[in-house]
């Protein structure tokens, strides 16, 4: 009689609970969807309900004519497209893009690997709040505000100038924004040391990932820090890596339109126009808005491509990619 009466209070007490947990859960769950609505909407109506527009690529669409010319203008098949193709910007342009994006895929990958790895092996937290603050802070200033002040310390006037010029590096003032061989060479660095620190977050993040047993079997033997660090870390943190790389490649079409339309000027236009900037020249300065958006799913569909093929291979490479 007793184990009935207290196997039933245990059936009920055990009900009341899973009632309880799934009230909870239900109302839990409902207050998170209420927060991610608004999320939802914003993509709903900034990103995919835009993509109708894509159809203007393929017509002769007329400016004035408003949202009702997206679907009232004629279509001309692929003429928007043979615009860009027929320009004699094209080549440069293109050489302009590639060129630039894998000059900073070359240096700030590694770099910002690297200084990573450094930050990880800095034993004092004090000097490494310093040095991760000092390296996070130019991320959070807008490419008018740093790039304005790049242009100041880039004049032929500059402190830049003169600092080299004390030191015999050079023995005439540099114009560096208005050579376009010094172009590319400018976009790298200062992107590089705007996003230095921002960009070495994923991969510290990655590195406090690796099993700490690994790195006390190694001191064990007798590795020291130099060889931990490309014996143990570098190995285990490959596939972030190579996730890093495969958007790189498949964002090879991609310039920070900001940075360059800041520095650009019609002195190093030839080393300066990238897709982005064409872009902007055809659809807000000439108001070719079908041309524009023409360039733009081109550039969209070889983005797909190159992101497929990257993560085809790093998966046959290293067994890591994005799907």
């Amino acid at each position: 009689m007793f184990e009935k009466t207290v196997g039933k209070s245990l059936i009920i007490n055990n009900t009341k609970k899973k009632t309880f947990k799934l009230g909870h859960d239900f109302r839990t769950q409902f207050e998170l969807g209420i927060m991610l609505w608004p999320s939802v909407l914003h993509i709903l109506i900034f990103v995919f309900i835009p993509l109708f527009g894509y159809i203007i690529a393929f017509k002769d669409y007329d400016p004035t004519s408003g949202v009702a010319g997206i679907f009232s203008s004629a279509w001309n098949g692929w003429d928007n497209f043979m615009i860009m193709f027929h320009s004699y910007d094209f080549i440069p342009m293109l050489r302009n893009t590639i060129g630039m994006n894998l000059l900073a895929s070359f240096v700030s990958i590694p770099i910002t690997l690297f200084f990573a790895l450094f930050l990880n092996e800095i034993v004092s937290s004090k000097f490494k709040s310093i040095v991760q603050t000092a390296t996070y802070l130019p991320h959070f200033l807008s490419w008018v505000i740093y790039g304005g002040l790049f242009v100041t310390l880039l004049r032929s006037d500059s402190a830049v100038n003169f600092i080299l010029k004390k030191l015999h590096f050079i023995h005439k003032p540099i114009q560096f924004l208005a050579d376009p061989s010094y172009f590319w060479g400018v976009a790298t660095v200062t992107s590089l040391l705007k996003d230095l620190g921002w960009g070495a977050i994923l991969y510290l993040a990655a590195i406090a990932g690796v099993d700490a047993a690994l790195y006390e079997s190694a001191t064990i033997d007798g590795a020291g820090r130099f060889k931990k660090m490309f014996y143990i870390t570098i190995p285990c943190i490959m596939p972030t890596l190579m996730i890093m790389i495969i958007f790189a490649v498949s964002g090879i079409l991609n310039n920070n339109f900001t940075q360059i339309y800041v520095f650009q000027n019609s002195l190093n236009l030839p080393t300066s126009q990238v897709i982005d900037t064409y872009v902007y020249q055809f659809g807000l300065q000439q108001l070719q808005f079908n041309v524009a958006t023409a360039i733009q799913l081109m550039k969209s569909v070889f983005a797909v491509l190159l992101l497929w093929g990257a993560n085809s291979i790093s998966k046959k490479l290293s067994n890591s990619g994005l799907f």
